[in-house]
């Protein structure tokens, strides 16, 4: 089965998903996934061979997001994904050397390696072993612009006969490029037709939750998809790696020198992206599940906004991983420090149990009643 055949017929219901970045606290979407997909092992029927990529039209992510949207187009379920988590996440934060620590932290060797082993050296974007559209993002810092890339047939920049075609660029290398964070990682140099460019990670974009930028590109004219939109026709579903309100309120302005702005600001600009992103697809869309955005707005569950009807139906699965978050998803025990931080692979286990709990308490039938068809 190869996406080809998903792009239609045209006026099918589409299901979209969008995974946000956030380094190892990807395992929390790791357990979230694994609740969508028995849940709908369950809801059509379908045994232990069922994968998400059966179920959603178009998958994308940012950075630790853009690795599990491709294991998904890719044909993984969410077993294998979680097991690539486990045996190389300590692999994706390797310390470098001291000398090369005044650049980065950590090397991208062996990340680089995992990759190639899982997906093949020489597999590129056009793949046909891939059985979803798939977007990833990236930050090309040679034109210093953010590269929201597809594996959409009919993208301009996919056009076979281009010298420098999207589609023929190797699929690791990109997955690498969308998460290589500066400060962590080095970036990643893609050749493109005769041009070297240079990217880093896609979550110092806007679309570290690539949820709106998905719906986009699924919709606009441009894109030549042009799916149909509306509340029964269109289902998003994001689903994020947890925020960290209040992970500063001892901060003090003498804190702020330039190693804190080196290290946090990665994170910061992470939090804001996935923000906008999130309040863009509830204003949009009928927002069925998600936390509070902020005190002034709420959820904006059944709440109306510059569109009605709105565009496609929406629900958002995250954890707010403050003492008083943990305490309320009944995980208190759990130390806020612990797993907050993009690199805490010592605690994997506690950001899984986040994640299922997570799972099992937001994600319900109603999100997807209208999409089990």
């Amino acid at each position: 089965m190869s996406f080809a055949g998903k792009i239609n017929p045209k006026n099918a219901p589409k299901k979209l998903l969008a995974l946000d970045g956030g380094g190892i606290r990807g395992m929390i979407t790791v357990e979230v996934l694994a609740k969508i997909e028995t849940f709908l092992r369950s809801e059509l029927g379908r045994g232990k061979d069922f994968r998400l990529c059966e179920y959603f039209d178009y998958v994308a992510g940012t950075s630790t997001g853009a690795i599990m949207a491709t294991c998904i187009s890719w044909g993984m379920s969410v077993d294998e994904i979680r097991k690539f988590y486990e045996e190389s996440g300590e692999e994706m934060f390797d310390k470098a050397s001291l000398l090369k620590r005044f650049r980065y932290t950590y090397e991208d060797k062996k990340i680089s390696k995992k990759l190639q082993d899982v997906f093949g050296r020489q597999t590129t974007l056009g793949s046909s072993k891939l059985h979803t559209l798939l977007m990833m993002v990236m930050r090309n810092a040679t034109t210093d612009s953010p590269w929201p890339v597809s594996n959409n047939p009919h993208a301009k920049y996919n056009d076979k006969k281009r010298e420098n075609c999207n589609l023929d660029i190797p699929l690791w290398q990109l997955i690498r490029a969308s998460t290589a964070a500066p400060v962590f990682f080095p970036p990643e140099v893609v050749k493109m037709g005769k041009q070297e460019f240079v990217f880093v990670d896609g979550g110092i974009t806007s679309y570290n939750n690539p949820a709106f930028q998905l719906f986009l590109m699924a919709t606009l004219e441009p894109y030549k998809l042009q799916w149909p939109t509306g509340e029964d026709k269109m289902l998003v579903v994001s689903i994020g790696t947890g925020t960290s309100p209040m992970a500063n309120e001892d901060l003090g302005p003498s804190d702020m020198n330039l190693a804190y702005n080196a290290t946090k600001l990665p994170s910061a600009l992470m939090y804001a992206s996935l923000n906008e992103q999130d309040l863009l697809c509830r204003a949009f869309g009928k927002c069925l599940a998600g936390d509070p955005l902020d005190r002034e707005i709420g959820d904006l569950i059944n709440q109306q906004g510059p569109v009605q009807p709105k565009l496609f139906t929406y629900v958002r699965y995250n954890a707010e991983l403050s003492k008083d978050g943990l305490k309320a998803l009944g995980l208190g025990k759990i130390n806020p420090k612990d797993v907050q931080q993009l690199d805490s692979v010592e605690h994997v286990n506690d950001l899984q149990k986040i994640g299922k709990v997570v799972g099992e308490k937001k994600v319900k039938r109603e999100h997807f009643r209208n999409f089990l068809d």
